[in-house]
C-alpha cells in the first residue's frame, strides 16, 4: 500500500481536489440560479407580451423569447390567468435597484 501512495500520491491527491472543488462549485451554483429569478402574480389585465414589456430593462431577451421562456419554464400555454403565479427570468437585485431609482 505504501508503495502504491509513494507512486501515485500526487494524482489521488489531484482527484481528491478535483472532486471537493466540483462539489463546491455545484453548490454555489445552485445557490445563484434560485437569485436569477423572481415570481410574480398575474393581475387583471396582464398578458405575456405585457410583462415582457414591462420587465424589459429586466431581463436581456427579446419579448419572443421571454414569452418562451415563461411558457416553457412555467409549463403555460398561450393564455395567463388572474391569480396565477410565474416565474420570470428577472434578477431580485436588478429589480429592487430599478424601482428605488425611480423613487429618487
Amino acid at each position: 500500500m505504501k508503495k502504491i501512495w509513494n507512486r501515485y500520491s500526487y494524482a489521488i491527491i489531484l482527484i481528491l481536489l478535483s472532486f471537493s472543488l466540483a462539489f463546491v462549485f455545484a453548490q454555489k451554483s445552485e445557490s445563484t440560479i434560485n437569485e436569477e429569478f423572481i415570481s410574480i402574480t398575474v393581475e387583471e389585465g396582464d398578458s405575456l407580451w405585457e410583462l415582457s414589456q414591462a420587465y424589459a430593462d429586466e431581463h436581456q431577451l427579446s419579448s419572443k423569447q421571454f414569452i418562451n421562456w415563461v411558457k416553457k419554464t412555467n409549463e403555460i400555454d398561450d393564455t395567463i390567468n388572474v391569480g396565477d403565479s410565474l416565474i420570470i427570468p428577472v434578477k431580485a437585485d436588478n429589480l429592487f435597484l430599478a424601482s428605488s431609482g425611480e423613487n429618487e
